[in-house]
Parts: C-alpha cells; sequence; structure tokens
C-alpha cells in the first residue's frame, strides 16, 4: 500500500523499538543473519581467496610523499591481505601534523586539490585524473600504524592488517565488513591475534563482532 508506514520487524524492534538502528546494531544484525546462513565451502575457491596482486594501476606516491610517512588504506589495501577488488579512488593516510606538508607535495607534482572531506582530510586530483583521498589521522593507533606500514604486491605501502580493520570497523558500509570477513578468513592465526590486540585496545565495543567476521570467513576458507 503506497504511503504506508510499515511495521518494525519484530527482530528489529527487540533491539530499537523506534526501528532506528545504529552502525554498529545494524552491523550485529547483518552478521547474525549472514552465521545463520552460511555454511562451510560456500565462498570462492582456495587457490582465488590466496591470490594478492596489484593488476589495478595507482598512482605512484613513494616518490613524492617520503620523507613523510603514509600508507595506503580503504579498499586499495585490502589487496594486500585478499584478492584484488575494483574501487573508486585511492585512499592514503598520513598523521593530522603532516597534512600540510603531504598536500604542499602533492599539488606540487601537479594534483589538484578537489573538495574537502566530510572527515579530516581533502580530495585531490591527479594529471591523469585519478582522485586521490587524503585522509587526516591522530591519535596513537595512527603513529603506530604508519611507523611499520606493510607492502603490497606493487610495493607501495599500505597500513597493516590489524590497523585497515581497526578502520573499517569504524565504517558504516556493508562492503567495509565483507572486507574485514573475507581479510581475516585468509590470515594465519598470528595475524589475526594481532588485530584482536589492536581492537581490544583501541575499539573494546567492536570485540564480539570481530570475532563473529573471523568465524565467518574462516567458514568462507574451508
Amino acid at each position: 500500500m503506497s504511503g504506508a508506514v510499515r511495521p518494525v520487524p519484530p527482530q528489529v524492534a527487540a533491539i530499537a523499538p523506534d526501528g532506528i538502528l545504529s552502525p554498529r546494531q545494524r552491523r550485529a544484525m547483518r552478521l547474525s543473519i549472514i552465521r545463520r546462513r552460511q555454511r562451510p565451502g560456500t565462498g570462492s575457491s582456495p587457490d582465488v581467496l590466496g591470490r594478492r596482486t596489484a593488476m589495478i594501476d595507482w598512482p605512484d606516491l613513494r616518490g613524492i610523499l617520503e620523507p613523510v610517512p603514509w600508507a595506503i588504506v580503504g579498499g586499495v589495501a585490502t589487496r594486500a591481505y585478499m584478492p584484488e577488488r575494483m574501487t573508486q579512488d585511492l585512499d592514503i593516510l598520513v598523521a593530522l601534523e603532516d597534512g600540510p606538508e603531504a598536500r604542499r607535495r602533492l599539488e606540487g607534482a601537479g594534483f589538484e586539490v578537489v573538495s574537502p572531506l566530510s572527515i579530516p582530510g581533502i580530495v585531490l586530483r591527479s594529471p591523469a585524473g585519478v582522485e586521490i583521498d587524503l585522509l587526516f589521522g591522530e591519535g596513537p593507533w595512527v603513529t603506530m600504524a604508519l611507523a611499520e606500514p606493510g607492502r603490497d604486491a606493487a610495493g607501495y605501502p599500505v597500513i597493516g592488517l590489524p590497523f585497515l580493520v581497526l578502520m573499517k570497523l569504524q565504517a558504516t558500509r556493508d562492503q567495509d565488513w565483507t572486507d574485514i570477513t573475507r581479510m581475516l578468513g585468509g590470515a594465519a592465526e598470528d595475524q589475526i591475534d594481532g588485530v584482536r590486540a589492536i581492537v581490544e585496545r583501541f575499539s573494546p565495543a567492536d570485540v564480539e563482532d570481530l570475532e563473529t567476521m573471523i568465524y565467518l570467513g574462516k567458514q568462507e576458507h574451508s
């Protein structure tokens, strides 16, 4: 019936009587549904899940930004920990205090500032038309993450798995939660323990959902 107010489903009302779910509540409900429906071995083949590639040609910022500490984050960073997927732009993280210097270096290399982001940072466009989200992070975890970045298949600095999971747990998109599940499904136990330690330290409210994501990821890989 057009214009009718839909009743709040009982399973939603039990959590949020007004039907308005917070991002954490929505994530918990989605994970609960997936966990009930998922069966072992229903994902991609082990060969596909184990691939680590750098087929998409993103701008090489190493000669531009260094010695400023920086690392790739977001969707592009996931290719260091799971099969590469398409994403529309390149996200990079620098410390808040290094933001002005990173911007100066990028503009000096021909990057054009397009707009501010809704979070601390700016959008730039490369001379070839590629969009770059330059994120300004602050806090102890940012310093830790930028001190020892990993490397992807192209040799670009990529934020370590524990900190990438931490960032994606704080996001609100289903794709971010799917990324966590797939990355952790292919991670070794010592890597997962490292993720647990960082999440417990910096975002303890997400520990329960993290364990669900680990379980779901391992199910896909079994």
